[in-house]
């Protein structure tokens, strides 16, 4: 009977993607344990360096702050409990292209690097404030050796 071989490759694909999606943070990334500071806001994930912003980078600037910073924080630095920072490896273009972080605004995302829960779509965006947003990640990220 072949059931032995079919039972083994079963076994080890449920193992792979075991690892694939294991909670100790080797293939993902957990979000950190919640804490804020003596006020109660919350703890910023990164520390993040500002250059000059022109341009589309200024204009998502503006429009982060209006969509974003609620849970990616001030600069994409990340609020524990609420949301990843998004000057991170993890979001380097090779990664998440901008692409990906468009249709995360448009869409929503499953909740897949971080343990902070799924990414609702952003009420009222529009593309030419993501396209800004992105270029405005892109800087922090780039300033930030990313």
């Amino acid at each position: 009977m072949r059931t032995w071989p079919t039972l083994a490759a079963a076994v080890a694909a449920l193992a792979a993607v075991a690892w694939i999606f294991r909670p100790d943070g080797q293939a993902t990334a957990p979000a950190p344990a919640a804490g804020s500071d003596q006020a109660g806001t919350p703890r910023l994930l990164a520390q993040v360096t500002v250059p000059v912003l022109e341009g589309a980078a200024l204009r998502g600037e503006a429009a982060f702050n209006g969509y974003c910073a609620a849970c990616h924080g001030p600069n994409a630095a990340g609020l524990d409990g609420k949301g990843p920072p998004l000057v991170h490896k993890i979001y380097e273009p090779g990664h998440h292209g901008d692409d990906a972080i468009a249709v995360a605004a448009m869409n929503g995302a499953r909740a897949h690097h971080w343990r902070f829960g799924d990414m609702p779509p952003v009420a009222g965006i529009t593309r030419a404030e993501i396209a800004d947003i992105i270029a405005y990640i892109r800087t922090l990220q780039r300033a930030n050796g990313i």
